[in-house]
Parts: structure tokens; sequence; C-alpha cells
């Protein structure tokens, strides 16, 4: 079986108070884009050699790290713990969504992949079971269980659907070569409440979000790496309505009212693209 793996933008993203165990409480508009990567399952055969349950190849981009660490084998194992008779799996993971780009793209794959052997193997799951599978891997992957505009708060998993439609629009996304630290980006930030909660914003006209609808990891990324804060603003220059920083990047996003050209965007390593949303 073959699924695709979507992405996310964050429309609005306010850090508001740290967590006992740690972590960090957020409020944020996850909004789907269609970049994908491709996931196939199938069942091994029982006399295959191999060592591992969910036996993982990782193709077109490169991934550091064991691929037996990734999200997609992650969550095999999770649900393995609690369906004991879950066949053993080959999975070939085909990445299209850029990576450190602060788009979801391994959180997708682990969201989907939860999806599909709910499908594949009859497990019988509900989507509030496998968002509370996926919210137990990391903070954005019970989004990718959803797969609609939510808006979100805890650490990503309490959503709520959020009547907004961005139709009509084009998305132009752009990640540079640069990666940015997560853990470093959450340790430059101090927890607050923002001026206006992200839902309210966006269900304002687009026109209205500049100025409004903030990124808290904005401020200490950009100063981290000024190249990125320049992106935004070149976003604004060439018409953007709204640009903003998604997660804790290094994409950059900007909602333009026609297509307009990329070509200038084009420091090796950059990925770039505009999307016409429907």
């Amino acid at each position: 079986m073959i699924t695709k793996p979507i992405c996310k933008i964050n429309l609005g993203l306010n850090v508001v108070e740290r967590r006992p165990d740690g972590y960090h409480n957020l409020e944020t508009v996850f909004y789907p884009v269609p970049i994908t990567d491709a996931l196939e399952v199938f069942p091994m055969d029982e006399s295959f050699p191999s060592p591992v349950d969910c036996d993982l190849k990782v193709t077109n981009l490169h991934i550091d790290g064991d691929e037996q660490k990734n999200l997609v084998v992650k969550a095999y194992n999770l649900l393995k713990q609690d369906f004991p008779a879950l066949p053993r799996v080959h999975a070939h993971l085909y990445k299209g969504i850029p990576t450190q780009a602060g788009m979801g793209g391994g959180s997708s794959d682990c969201g989907f992949m939860i999806t599909l052997l709910n499908q594949m193997f009859a497990l019988g799951l509900s989507e509030q079971q496998m968002i509370d599978y996926a919210a137990r891997l990391g903070a954005d992957c019970a989004f990718f269980v959803v797969n609609r505009p939510c808006y979100a708060e805890g650490i990503g998993e309490k959503m709520q659907d959020i009547a907004l439609n961005l139709s009509g629009w084009h998305l132009a996304i752009v990640r540079p070569a640069i990666p940015v630290s997560t853990k470093e980006a959450f340790s430059l930030i101090t927890p607050q409440h923002p001026a206006e909660n992200c839902r309210d914003v966006v269900l304002q006209p687009v026109e209205t979000w500049r100025g409004r609808l903030t990124n808290d990891f904005e401020k200490s990324v950009f100063a981290l790496h000024p190249e990125i804060g320049a992106i935004k603003q070149r976003l604004y220059d060439m018409g953007a309505v709204y640009a903003s920083m998604s997660g804790s990047g290094s994409s950059l996003y900007g909602l333009f009212r026609e297509p307009v050209s990329l070509d200038s965007f084009n420091d090796e390593g950059t990925f770039k693209t505009i999307i016409p949303l429907s």
C-alpha cells in the first residue's frame, strides 16, 4: 500500500509557557500543504532474514542517522506494542518534503504511517486513538492524522478544526540550505501569550495579518541567521500580502495574489516552489 504524506505551514506560532515536563505549550494554526513524500509499506515474507520487524529504506533525500530511529519505524514499533500480531513489514520512504524546514516532513511520515497501518491491517483505531499514538512520538505528528486546517494548543496535540480556506492564493516557499537547531531556537525564547490569539487573526482577511500574526521563533532564528530573515523581507518586497517563517525554520513562505517567479532564490541547496492553493 502506498500513501503520500503531505507537509504543513504554521500560521502563527506562539510559545506561551514552559511545562513541568520540559516541553512547551504552544498556540498555532496548522495548514496542510500539498508537497509530499511517498511511503510504501508491504508485508515481509515470513522467511525473509530481517533482524528488525520494520525494514525501512529512505531514498531521494539524505537523512542523517540510523533508519531504525526514523519516525516511520517508531510509529510501527509503537503500534506493535499494543498489536503484537502486526506483521513484519518492508517500508520505502521517498523523501520529497525538504528536511530541517519547519514543515513537518518527519512528523507527517509518522502520522501517515499510523494511518496506513490502521487501514492496511484493519486495526480498528479511531481518529482520536491515532492522534493519541502520534502525539506520543512528536509535537507535530498528531496533526498529520487529521490533515485539515486546525488550531492547536498543548504541544500541538490538542486540535480544533478551524474554518479557514486559502483557495485562490499562491503559496511561495523558500527553504535555504541553512540548518536550524530547534533546541537552540527554543532555548532563546521567553514564553509569553501574544497580544492576539492566532486563531482569531487567521479568521480575518489575509491583508490584515501582517504585524498581527507572529512566529515567536523568528526573533531568535533571525538573530542567529540574518540571511533567513532577509528572505522574509524579500518575499514582502516581491509583493507578498503576508510572509512568515514556518515552525522553527528554516523555511519561509509568502502568500501572493498572483504567481511570482522565485528564480532569484538561486543559492546552492535552496528549495523553492510556488503552489496555487485550492
